[in-house]
This record gives structure tokens, sequence and C-alpha cells, in this order.
């Protein structure tokens, strides 16, 4: 049988030490060469309404450690201002609706193990990352988070940095001031950590020791004038100003995709590589030269490698050092890695739906 998982399944046995464990060790398995991936591809397509584009995106990976797994997204994108601040909003069929799939495979026998809602593990694997991240570069001593964003990335973010480091405190900032409030109040009840709104951003970046972008907005939203001595930065939803980025002094790449076999002028550091239907448009500003979504090797004549660190290079160069960290462009190893142990897990208990198998096999060769 196929396992059908709802996010409700994979919220009952994925936590966040079992998502970090998973990816360290996928990480390894890329460094090894023991497991593949590419870097994430989106098709869009101009729809009826000159402001919204289809966008369809993969991502995919597997290693010999034995699952493979793609993760499918199919997204009605757009973008709008909102509180100041330009955001890009997505949904599938209506607002507030989604549809992002994870099909995970057994690579002994091609067989399609499972079908799981990417939701839940998407928010987990994200903070996962940046929580791998502050493992290696952040201050041992580091308790305080500025977090900027109140959204779902900002809730799995501070339980990430908790599982690494011993977060005393959380500074929050976000636009709407009852978004922040209802963060701070549900942060100190559920994780036990000491979490504040500040209505003034710069509030959130005064004694932080970890300063988390965590927001949907397609600009800036980390900015380096408030950037203080010894600060460790993640940035997963909008993108640093240019005076963070001269403020970085190492940054941390977790890993960047391989090049495909015998190909190797097609390596590329960016996180995602998109074609697109222009129908008559200009092309989307994140395809643009000069993108503020960052695309590549960030603050790259300062980048060491994750591969470099498990061999035994420096990570963080002094304790008064700025440093940031980015997952790169492995989304795909993430995917076969916390999927199969999240399918593990569920099976396990009995979780999910099924689906026969046979339904998704045929007797024609294809």
């Amino acid at each position: 049988m196929t396992l059908i998982l709802s996010n409700d399944d994979i919220a009952k046995v994925l936590t966040m030490r079992e998502t970090i464990d998973a990816l360290e060790r996928a990480y390894q398995e890329l460094a090894r060469e023991e497991a593949v991936c590419r870097p994430r591809i989106d098709i869009r397509i101009p729809t009826a309404d000159p402001e919204k584009t289809y966008q369809w995106g993969t991502m995919e990976g597997g290693s010999i450690s034995g699952y493979f797994a793609i993760r499918m997204k199919s997204d009605i994108v757009y973008e709008q201002t909102y509180a100041g601040t330009r955001t890009q909003e997505k949904y599938c069929v209506r607002p507030g609706l989604y549809c992002g799939l994870i099909m995970l495979f057994d690579i002994q026998n091609g067989e399609p193990l499972a079908i799981i809602n990417d939701g839940y593990l998407q928010h987990m694997r994200v903070g996962a990352d940046s929580a791998i991240g502050t493992k290696y570069m952040a201050r041992e001593d580091a308790a305080v988070v500025g977090m900027i964003g109140s959204g779902g990335m900002a809730r799995s973010h501070a339980e990430a940095f908790a599982a690494v480091r011993d977060i005393k405190r959380i500074q929050v900032y976000s636009p709407t001031k009852e978004h922040r409030e209802a963060y701070a109040a549900e942060i100190t009840e559920r994780l036990g950590i000491e979490t504040v709104a500040v209505d003034d951003p710069a509030d959130a970046y005064r004694g932080a020791d970890i300063v988390a972008g965590c927001t949907d907005a397609s600009i800036p939203v980390v900015f380096g004038r408030y950037i203080e001595d010894g600060t460790h930065i993640t940035c997963v939803g909008g993108a640093l100003d240019g005076d963070a980025l001269e403020r970085i002094d190492r940054a941390l790449r977790l890993g960047s995709a391989p090049a495909p076999v015998g190909l190797p002028e097609f390596a590329v550091h960016d996180e995602a590589i998109a074609y697109e239907a222009a129908g008559g448009r200009p092309p989307r500003r994140e395809l643009q030269a000069g993108s503020v979504r960052g695309h590549g090797i960030v603050a790259e004549d300062r980048a060491v490698f994750l591969q470099q660190l498990l061999a035994g290079e420096q990570g963080r160069p002094s304790p008064t050092a700025v440093t940031y960290s980015a997952r790169g462009n492995i989304q795909g190893a993430q995917f076969f890695a916390v999927a199969g142990r999240a399918y593990e897990m569920a099976k396990a208990k009995g979780l999910g739906r099924d689906l026969p198998t046979e339904w998704l096999l045929q007797d024609i060769r294809d």
C-alpha cells in the first residue's frame, strides 16, 4: 500500500530534533557523493489576470540510504503591498488553500511509498536548516533572538533555535501589531521562552545574538544599520540589505547541488532556475539582474561550505564577528531525508490512509 499522509499525520511524529538530524545526515551523504539532488526548477505561465502567474515548482533528490523524493507545488503567485512592505502571495484554487505534495519512493524497487502534504514538513525543514547554520556559526552563549516576522516560518524557527542554543528571549517584530502580539503569547506559552512583541523593528535587533528574517516579503527585511557585533543572521523570507551584506564576516552555505554528469558548465549556485512563458509581459522581478532575492552564494568572498567545516575548517572567526548561514540549492536532498524519516515514524504508528499501490502502476512500458 502507498500511504497518504496529511499535515496532521506528519505533525504527530516529526519533531524539530528529528528534522535536524535527518538533514545533517543527508548533507553528510551529499558531501560523500552518496546522495544527489538538483536545484528547484519553476515553470511560470501567464494567467488571464495580468497581475497573477501560474507557477509549478519541483525539487528532488535521493540517496543510496534508501529513498528518493520529489516535492511539487502548484501555485497562483502575485505580489501586493501590505503595511508598507511588498510581499509575495500565493494560493491554489482560492486564497487560503495551497497544493504542495511530496512523493516518496523506494530506490531498491522503485515503489511509490507515500504521497505527503508538504506544509508542516516544509516549515520544519526550513527551520532545521537555520538551526544547523546556527549550530555551526552562532556564539555558544547565544541566548536572544531578534525575529523579523510572525508567521509559520517564525514559529518553526523559534523551535529550531531552541534546539541548538539555550534561548532565553525572543524579540519579535512584524508590521501587524495583532500578529506579533499573538506570536509572542503563543511562543511564550508553547516553548517557555520569554517572547516580547516590539513596535519598532530596531528593537528586535537590540541585544540580539541571532537575527532571523522569516517573512513573505519580496524586499530586504534585515538591515545592517541595526546589526550588533557578534550577531548570527539567517534569512528565509525577504533579503538582507546592502549594509547587512557588508557586515558579514563569514557566511556558511550548507551546500550546492552538483553539476549534471558530463556537463560541469551547467553547475549553478542559484536557489531556483525558472522557465517562463512571458506572453508579452516583462520578466518577473526575481528573474531580472540585481534581484533582491539574492540567488547564488551570499558574501561569496567570505563564504565557507558545511563540507569544509565537517573537515575541520573554522566557522566563526571571533566572538565579535557577524556571521550568516543559508541552505544553498540542495532542497531536493531535504525532502528525501525528512519525508523518509517522517514516513517511517508515521507507518510505525499506523497513521495515514492507504492507497492501493497497484492504482499507481501499469503493465505498459513507458
